[in-house]
């Protein structure tokens, strides 16, 4: 069974939008993000990861451009990433090439925490699988 573990949101404003949500929810910042092609936070409430992104370029950004605002995409961890990403292509979600880091993790075998593989669901929702889950979750 797969698990919401990740929700990422496009803000032009990382700072507002984290503290927000730390303000609020009581959501702890558990990792700052400082790329050359995405800067923000990652919070979390020990269960779900939710990274809040202000990406630099839109080839960073994917599919959406860099002025989006909104949520990004929804990761799921799931128990074996090969039989989720053939469920995916039998119901014909299109693979999506994502960010530079995601391309890097790929050629590294997909291993890393808080990178997965990228994919188009119904109505243009953007999903993202990873079998290692993401930092501040309960997962492996």
């Amino acid at each position: 069974m797969a698990r919401i573990k990740h929700i990422a949101i496009s803000s032009q404003d990382p700072e507002k939008t984290a503290t927000f949500f730390i303000d609020v929810f009581g959501l702890e910042r558990i990792g700052k993000i400082e790329r050359d092609d995405a800067q923000g936070y990652y919070l979390s409430d020990g269960n779900v990861n939710i990274a809040v992104l202000k990406y630099k370029d839109d080839s960073a950004a994917g599919e959406f451009g860099a002025d989006y605002s909104g949520i990004h995409h929804i990761g799921f961890e799931v128990d074996n990433v090969a039989e989720a990403d053939a469920k995916l292509k039998e119901y014909r979600a299109l693979a999506l090439d994502g960010n530079a880091s995601l391309r890097k993790s790929r050629s590294n075998g997909g291993h890393d925490r808080n990178v997965g593989l990228r994919y188009e669901g119904p109505d243009g929702i953007m999903i993202d699988i990873s079998q290692n889950g993401w930092v501040g979750t309960n997962g492996r």
